[in-house]
């Protein structure tokens, strides 16, 4: 029975890669695009100018319909169009992982262009689009759709898709394991095939699919008879099909005997695409694009003499597949597959019935894709009996975690500040007796500080005496205050040696509640031990550095770097003069302080997660270098394979994850929501929590983030800072779309910091083009 279950469960993920290794050749982001209206055709399609990078180039047929020719930053990766519309994803960044969608809506005159953002968010993998709607597939196979009011089927939008087609009032896609399910208006479409496909396209009021085996299945209102041929790509218009064989060459099948023109028939295709009564077809033999359909084209069907054919990426499934010279086309390192399908799947090995069940009178057919009823009840009783031996696995490993006391580390309530409490008695007190003998250490704060010596993290810093703190700080004096951190009052001194430093000393809690009190003081204790575990093991650039402590008399006290230009939070909203009144200055500050977070989460060792990112943890040193401080609530990131760490939400009213807040699951993109309102307030020089005109409390993401989706972003920028240039208004609006971005509810939909940082080496870029603004500035590496 154990060979039985393990023989299931093999099979069952045999087939499952081999349906994944096919998905993974498909071309899914076109680079060519038609929009057919009452009266013109207009043809699109991305070529590459001299500085690599990809514009949108457009034909009216007949001649009408002005579409402009960009000049800007942006490089497109795929483009789609309808009725009356087209449709870009801008690649930003060659390495980003996040995309934004443009449409142009346009007249059949060529007047009345109008210009919208309507995507930006993780990127998209695939878009399609129908005569009127726009669906996407984004890196975690979610389905979205645009310009479809009236599509808002859950159940569509929570399932996950290899690959999508969009139709006239319905979309299709194909599932992990091939089945294809159809949404909309299911006059048409309504008796998808049955069976396992890999390839799904979509015309007017037909569909057709292609099995593994490359044989062609079709349903809904198709005309023509379907020839026999096996594909490898389709394209479907209005009543009128064609196909791109095997040996690459295409047949065409429809209304009215629709056929391709003879001067085709012998030529060889890359891709084609659809709309309508158009079609189109990128050229082996020099990348150039030939389009037919109707008079005009079919008697001169050149349109372009050269076209991208394909997206670029980084690698093929098969080095063979890689497209005669595209490097061209492409940035960098990345190339343009040929789309080369499997042709033949292994059938998977007939599993054995055990004795206990016998045989079905239904289990003598088979399904239309080949799949037997007991090669399906197998498959699900193998994947039943892996799932009961998961949740086995997980139970004993709990139990196992109990019996050995693991906790994970709580810092309390949000509602518990944290403030020092009786400050004045307690240093007047420390004035008149510099040698007090404060509270003794806890067990557990002593044995965490004997655990870090003994490990030897603290070996590099320097153990300063209480008596030389006392009197760098005059007994830690009101004059030398400059703040207060996550456990204590932050002091600004001078040591013997001139080295200017900064000074965190712990807090006492004071209060008539004994059990308030004790939870306060282990709050501090936590605090303080955690922020020197973790900077004791940490050197970044745009992370401040801790010189040494003191646990002298039972003292906790941090000594760290001064840094000259205080917090970010005084720049933007204190200080009414600053050098940080430039947009090319603030982005680079976002840049700094981004690096120093991508160094927590992706670079040490464990990974930390920092739980308080906010303006006034943002310091400027003399060069005004952003470094991130105050790590007395990081903690360290999920080991293994878990996802998050559960414990009760910790941080700062205005900054803080509402998903962790909510659901008390802490992730690294808890860290990147606090860094998008920090993204915010340096565009909007608005504060986290501010008062609108009425007085009532409002937050920054509420006010802000609208105007940033809705493309006007320029009502909401700080009016301090002098509007932004020719050079900087795109940078500008792309760091909106980012903050927009990192403050999603859902944290599986913000960015990684990478490519936060990516993001913001390239905003910064292109704000310098004309660099004069910052001169010091730089968008080199600082890991």
């Amino acid at each position: 029975m154990a060979f039985l279950f393990f023989h299931n469960t093999f099979s069952f993920f045999f087939f499952f890669l081999l349906f994944f290794s096919s998905f993974t050749s498909v071309l899914p982001l076109s680079t060519v695009a038609i929009s057919e209206t009452s009266s013109h055709t207009l043809i699109c399609a991305l070529g590459i100018t001299t500085s690599d990078q990809s514009y949108l180039n457009c034909s009216s047929f007949p001649s009408g319909i002005q579409f402009p020719v960009l000049n800007s930053s942006f490089s497109y990766s795929g483009i789609v169009a309808g009725d009356g519309f087209i449709c870009a994803v801008i690649s930003f960044y060659s390495s980003s992982s996040s995309s934004i969608m443009v449409c142009w809506r346009f007249s059949t005159n060529g007047n009345n262009l109008v210009y919208k953002r309507i995507y930006q968010g993780p990127l998209l993998r695939e878009i399609q689009a129908g005569n009127s709607h726009i669906c996407g597939l984004n890196t975690t196979n979610r389905l979205h759709c645009w310009q479809w009011p009236e599509f808002n089927s859950t159940a569509a939008q929570n399932l996950s898709f290899s690959s999508i087609a969009v139709g006239e009032e319905f979309v299709c896609g194909i599932s992990g394991f091939g089945n294809i399910t159809c949404w909309g208006n299911f006059s048409s479409v309504s008796n998808p095939p049955s069976g396992n496909f890999s390839m799904i396209a979509a015309g007017f009021r037909h569909a057709c699919a292609l099995t593994f085996s490359n044989q062609l299945h079709c349903w809904g209102a198709m005309e023509g008879e379907k020839p026999q041929d096996k594909f490898k790509l389709l394209a479907l218009g209005e009543n009128r099909s064609c196909g791109l064989r095997l040996n690459d060459t295409v047949v065409c099948w429809g209304q009215n005997n629709f056929s391709l023109q003879e001067s085709l028939k012998d030529e060889f295709f890359i891709n084609i695409e659809a709309k309508r009564n158009i079609f189109c077809g990128v050229l082996k033999q020099n990348y150039s694009l030939v389009c037919w359909g109707n008079e005009i084209l079919d008697s001169n069907s050149m349109v372009f003499n050269e076209v991208i054919p394909g997206p670029c990426t980084s690698s093929c499934s098969d080095p063979h597949d890689m497209l005669p010279g595209s490097e061209k086309f492409c940035p960098q390192g990345l190339f343009i597959c040929e789309y080369e399908p499997e042709i033949v799947i292994p059938p998977l090995p007939e599993p054995q019935l055990p004795p206990s069940l016998p045989p079905s009178p239904a289990s003598e057919g088979s399904t239309s894709s080949g799949w037997s009823d007991k090669m399906i009840a197998f498959l699900v009783v193998g994947c039943v009996g892996f799932s009961i031996l998961l949740l086995a696995i997980g139970f004993f490993l709990f139990r196992f975690c109990i019996c050995r006391g693991y906790r994970v580390h709580d810092s309390g309530r949000l509602d518990e500040t944290g403030a020092p409490l009786e400050q004045g008695t307690r240093q007047q007190q420390q004035q008149q007796h510099p040698q007090i003998q404060q509270a003794p250490l806890s067990p557990v704060l002593e044995k965490r500080l004997s655990q870090l010596a003994s490990m030897g993290n603290a070996g590099h810093l320097e153990e300063f005496s209480l008596q030389l703190l006392l009197q760098a700080t005059n007994n830690f004096s009101e004059d030398h205050k400059v703040g207060t951190g996550s456990f204590g009052s932050v002091y600004r001194a001078t040591l013997e040696d001139g080295r200017e430093v900064a000074i965190k000393r712990a807090e006492t809690s004071s209060t008539s509640s004994y059990a308030v009190g004790t939870r306060r003081q282990e709050d501090k204790d936590d605090a303080f031990i955690n922020e020197l575990e973790s900077l004791s093991r940490l050197h970044h650039k745009n992370l401040i550095r801790l010189l040494g402590f003191c646990e002298d008399s039972n003292e906790r006290v941090l000594v760290y770097e001064y840094l000259s230009n205080g917090t970010l939070n005084d720049h933007l909203h204190k200080l009414q003069s600053s050098p940080l009144m430039s947009w090319p200055a603030r982005i680079k500050v976002a840049l700094d302080a981004a690096r120093g977070i991508e160094y927590l989460h992706e670079y040490a060792v464990p990974s930390i997660i920092h739980r308080d990112i906010k303006s006034s943890n943002i310091l400027l040193d003399s060069s005004w270098t952003a470094k991130v401080s105050d790590f007395g609530l990081s903690l360290m990131g999920p080991e293994g394979e878990e996802s998050h760490l559960s414990l009760r939400a910790a941080g700062t009213v205005g900054y803080m994850d509402p998903e962790y807040y909510r659901l008390q699951q802490l992730t690294a993109k808890s860290d990147v929501y606090s860094f998008g309102i920090v993204l915010l307030e340096l565009l909007s020089g608005i504060k986290a929590i501010h008062k609108n005109e009425n007085g009532v409390p409002r937050n920054v993401v509420d006010f802000v983030v609208p105007y940033i989706v809705q493309d006007d972003i320029h009502r909401v920028l700080d009016s301090r800072v002098p509007p932004p240039t020719p050079y900087e208004i795109e940078a500008v609006a792309y760091v909106g779309y980012l903050a927009a971005d990192c403050v999603t509810l859902e944290g599986r939909d913000r960015p990684s910091m990478t490519e936060i940082v990516n993001s913001l080496e390239r905003a910064l870029a292109a704000c310098l083009v004309n660099p004069t603004s910052l001169s010091r500035s730089t968008t080199a590496s600082s890991t």
